[in-house]
């Protein structure tokens, strides 16, 4: 009886195809963020209000109330307030909004807010034109400053069969420290490798 010899294994492809995939399973968990962030603003899934250019040129006589909250990452050392509690534009109708926030510490900090909609259907159909969440806020140390949005909200939405009920939004923000240092203020990590 003859027996059959193994073919040897070709251990570099193994570890090629190995090494692929380690690098192809890195490179997706660090684009799951910003493709995720991209869905959200295109359909309004799970509350992401949407950004566009242009006003609406459609206006409603129904109105709908838009409260406003207003929240600060732990450890993040500013205070940030709706200078409004409550707005309620007609459907359509372009209002501003102001807000405001401060530097409670001593030195200068770098924020950026994140922000949703609720009830979460309706923030496909809340429209921001101007948002100071849009770009990153400098404060240096004890400086407040009023920051404006400027939105409208969508006349589909008095229409759609998801929203067609709901008669108070809340657009909610909370403002977290952005983790690139301000220029000419020193971290920990700075300190630790001098």
């Amino acid at each position: 009886m003859r027996e059959e010899t193994a073919k040897p294994r070709n251990n570099g492809a193994v570890v090629l195809m190995c090494l692929a995939f380690v690098f192809g399973m890195g490179a997706m968990s660090f684009a799951a963020v910003p493709l995720y962030r991209i869905f959200c603003q295109v359909t309004g899934y799970n509350g992401t209000a949407q950004r566009v250019d242009q006003y609406s040129n459609v206006i409603l006589d129904r109105r709908v109330k838009v409260t406003f909250d207003a929240n600060v990452a732990p450890g993040f050392d500013w205070s940030f307030t709706p200078l409004q509690k409550s707005v309620s534009p007609r459907i359509g109708e372009t209002v501003q909004v102001m807000f405001e926030a401060k530097n409670k510490s001593s030195e200068p900090l770098r924020g950026q807010a994140i922000f949703n909609v609720t009830p979460l259907q309706a923030g496909a159909y809340f429209n921001k034109v101007e948002c100071f969440c849009f770009t990153e806020t400098v404060l240096q140390p004890g400086e407040t400053l009023e920051m404006p949005v400027v939105f409208y909200v969508d006349p589909e939405f008095a229409e759609a069969e998801e929203t067609r009920d709901i008669n108070v939004l809340t657009l909610s923000y909370t403002f977290f420290e952005h983790t690139k240092p301000v220029a000419g203020k020193t971290t920990a990590s700075d300190k630790s490798n001098s």
